[in-house]
């Protein structure tokens, strides 16, 4: 029982092994089209009151696009900074959940794991997660990170300069470059009828509680959108009678575990 449950192993003997230039390519496509995003950062920045340096900090220090969007959107809507930090924090905290998964992965060498994770962020770990050995993963992420952080700042930089360059962004109609990259982001990650579940409630509550609340508070509460489903869908997973997944299928679940695992191995071993 243990060795079926045991993680799948990483392969670094090349049976699957992806030409360097190949991940390169992903990874500086992937690099260069969310980087030139910065610039909406930038001109949403400047346009909320943050100055030049304090936009650029904000891009070189925190480094995720949307935690940066909430901030400064908050900020600009009249929120208090405290809030709109606290919102900006919950939204990076998924960062924290891919390095879990990264570390396990990578198994990059201490000394490096510092650095290596200002760079957990969606696009590097959806590269590195796409690869088929742990050197492409490697190489992955590093192509990613190193690309989206320059471009991101350099864009940043120029946002800003842009946006003090021509004065109220409001006016331009630049104040909603910050949501449509936001949403552009977004939306090709709703794939399942759960996620897609999760961020229509989540939207319901931001608009609906925007009115009633101080700025940037309708982001917290938003969260609360994904315990909700996932209670829905826990109900509607329930057995009739109130018995528990368990008692009422625990032997077949627990064979197609078995089931599963044995045919992830199989193909790891291949």
């Amino acid at each position: 029982m243990a060795e079926q449950t045991a993680p799948p192993v990483i392969r670094d003997d090349g049976a699957r092994a992806k030409p360097d230039a190949a991940v390169v390519r992903d990874a500086l496509g992937v690099g260069i089209a969310v980087g030139l995003s910065g610039f909406a950062f930038g001109v949403t920045s400047a346009g909320s009151g943050l100055s030049l340096l304090q936009t650029c900090v904000l891009s070189l220090l925190v480094f995720t696009g949307a935690s940066q969007f909430a901030l400064v959107g908050a900020l600009a809507a009249g929120g208090n900074p405290f809030t709109a930090a606290a919102g900006a924090f919950f939204l990076g905290t998924r960062n924290a959940f891919y390095g879990l998964r990264l570390s396990q992965l990578l198994a990059l060498p201490k000394a490096v794991r510092p650095f290596a994770a200002h760079w957990v962020i969606d696009e590097t770990t959806a590269v590195a997660l796409a690869q088929p050995s742990r050197r492409a993963a490697r190489l992955g992420f590093t192509a990613t990170g190193l690309t989206l952080y320059v471009l991101w700042n350099l864009t940043t930089l120029l946002g800003a300069l842009g946006a003090e360059a021509i004065g109220d962004t409001a006016a331009w109609g630049l104040d909603a470059a910050g949501p449509a990259v936001f949403l552009a982001l977004l939306a090709p990650m709703l794939k399942s009828a759960t996620e897609r579940a999760t961020a229509g409630i989540a939207v319901l509550l931001g608009l609906g509680l925007l009115p009633v609340l101080p700025a940037g508070v309708p982001v917290l509460a938003a969260a609360l959108a994904a315990p909700v489903v996932l209670w829905f869908q826990g109900r509607r997973m329930a057995p009739p009678g109130g018995g528990s997944v368990e008692s009422g299928g625990g032997e077949a679940a627990e064979t197609a575990e078995m089931v599963e695992t044995a045919k992830t191995v199989e193909e790891e071993s291949r």
